[in-house]
């Protein structure tokens, strides 16, 4: 198993051990499928630790039932890992703009509530799926996000999904994979699948 050794260690002052502890800004961006996916195996993984999560997934329909969603509810109220929080803001598709000017309203006000949260460090694993999109369609203002982003309290580790991300917000950020589609079912003519995207 790999070791994880950092290739350099910067002059900062602090001990390995604080250094480690430092909380993140995550952004999985790019093209290709597994962004969310990604975001979610974080979740697990902060669930089995006992961290709060809270999930605020935008854009996405509140009628659309993801297995992660049902996953992390049931493990969050089982008692045995940490607990979890799901919020949905908007309607429709991330792809498709109907109805702006409610779908920026929600918007703005999950990222009310999220900047709420991170002053109280509600959470200790906040996951933004699809927030790269209220961004770009200047939604929620980018200043405010990297000014809310790096002024968190505490050891709150953020993730953030979606398609391309702000460079600012790329910049900001401490770690930043872009998924990029090699081949893809959807190619051939192939829909989406239970088990899969679901």
């Amino acid at each position: 198993m790999p070791q994880g050794k950092p290739a350099t260690v910067p002059d900062d002052g602090l001990t390995t051990r604080q250094r480690r502890a430092r909380p993140l800004v995550i952004v999985h961006t790019g093209p290709g499928k597994g962004k969310s996916t990604a975001a979610f195996g974080l979740a697990l993984r902060a669930w089995n630790q006992g961290w709060p999560i809270g999930v605020f997934q935008f854009v996405k329909s509140a009628k659309w039932r993801v297995g992660e969603e049902r996953a992390l509810r049931v493990l969050g109220a089982s008692g045995e890992g940490g607990p979890v929080t799901w919020h949905k803001m908007g309607e429709g598709w991330s792809w498709i703009q109907r109805d702006q000017a409610s779908h920026a309203e929600q918007a703005a006000e999950g990222w009310a509530q999220i900047a709420r949260d991170l002053a109280a460090q509600t959470y200790r694993l906040y996951v933004l799926d699809e927030f790269t999109y209220p961004l770009k369609w200047g939604w929620v203002d980018i200043d405010e996000v990297i000014a809310t982003l790096s002024g968190r309290p505490g050891s709150q580790h953020v993730v953030i999904t979606g398609r391309d991300a702000h460079p600012r917000l790329l910049e900001h950020a401490d770690l930043v994979t872009e998924m990029t589609k090699i081949k893809h079912p959807m190619d051939a003519g192939q829909k989406g699948q239970k088990g899969i995207e679901w």
